[in-house]
């Protein structure tokens, strides 16, 4: 009689049983999402509850979205939206993503830094990427204050910038970014670069803004050691008639003070602009970089050939290579040979 209750109720009730545990793990712990590939949920401080369901909705399959919504009412989800950029994969189960949604557990994103020309240039970059709109990464990335307190100025915080790839919350805010960047500015100077740059008696800030000009002056790696070194003669040089050293007379520096960087001649009437970026008519380095210096370009200022030309011309074959010289004759010679290509193909 036993036997015959304990088939009568026990068997059906397992059943039962088993059949609530698949729902219950179709609804919390089956795939989360209707994609087949890694999608990112965006909230940011302005989202509540029912922003988040809007954004949710789009994403997930029909039982996983009210499994979700049972788990946020019977939470502090509901009330307490955390920012982030959380990442939802086909595997994820609704459990998973509330956790994730409920501790804020977001995922940093890869970003690689720019060698962009100008702050503002940054800001827009930073602006379309993170969470924070551009106009309040310009404020931070000109700001005196701020820039100071990391050991800069807003003429030299690109020197700070080193662009290499970094893990980063999509929530950063601007003042976190730039004390990450100089955390990754102290890597980045390692003993062996200091000691370089200490031989060559320029500070970590002079080196980047020579390398910025590199930089502008050719996209060719193998042939910045070469810039860079007819650069650095002219630094270095003194005499009678260079007594503070030799203008660097380079055209990227005039295009920077014009703020026009589409110039594709530089003529005599540009050279006469009021600016201390005007490497022709002051001697030395430019205040500051005029762009986020290449790992390239830096590592070229570093590691520089040394020779002893003074001048360079771009070759008239536009390979973005250059013809070097000792002598200004000569420099002449090469700088016509250009003019002439530059001619012939109507550039202005």
């Amino acid at each position: 009689m036993k036997k015959d209750l304990k088939k009568k109720y026990l068997i059906p009730a397992a059943v039962c049983l088993i059949i609530l545990c698949g729902i219950g793990y179709s609804y919390f712990f089956s795939s989360f999402s209707k994609e087949d590939k890694t999608v990112y949920l965006y909230l940011d401080q302005d989202d509540t509850y029912d922003s988040l369901v809007v954004k949710v909705q789009p994403i997930a399959k029909r039982q996983s979205f009210h499994a979700l919504c049972t788990l946020a009412r019977h939470s502090n989800l509901i009330e307490h939206i955390r920012p982030g950029r959380y990442e939802i994969t086909p595997s994820m189960g609704t459990f998973k993503v509330w956790r994730h949604l409920k501790n804020g557990m977001q995922d940093p994103l890869s970003f690689t830094l720019p060698s962009v020309r100008t702050m503002p240039d940054l800001a827009g970059v930073l602006g379309r990427k993170f969470m924070e709109d551009s106009l309040t990464w310009v404020k931070a990335l000109t700001d005196e204050a701020l820039c100071q307190k990391l050991g800069y100025d807003t003429t030299t915080i690109a020197a700070m910038m080193i662009p290499n790839t970094y893990d980063i919350y999509w929530t950063i805010t601007p003042e976190k970014f730039l004390e990450r960047m100089k955390k990754e500015n102290a890597h980045f100077w390692t003993a062996d670069r200091t000691a370089k740059a200490q031989k060559l008696k320029l500070s970590p800030i002079e080196v980047c803004t020579l390398a910025s000009i590199i930089d502008e002056e050719t996209a060719n790696n193998g042939e910045k050691p070469m810039v860079a070194g007819m650069y650095y003669n002219r630094l270095m040089i003194r005499n009678a008639e260079y007594p503070q050293g030799m203008p660097l007379q380079a055209d990227p520096t005039i295009k920077f003070a014009w703020k026009q960087f589409g110039l594709k001649r530089i003529y005599n009437n540009l050279l006469y602009i009021d600016s201390p970026f005007n490497t022709y008519r002051n001697p030395g380095l430019p205040p500051g970089p005029i762009r986020i210096a290449s790992v390239a370009g830096i590592d070229a200022v570093l590691n520089m050939v040394h020779h002893n030309y003074l001048y360079m011309c771009a070759k008239p074959d536009f390979s973005g290579t250059h013809n070097f010289a000792t002598t200004y004759s000569q420099h002449l010679a090469y700088a016509a040979e250009y003019a002439k290509a530059l001619n012939e193909r109507g550039i202005k």
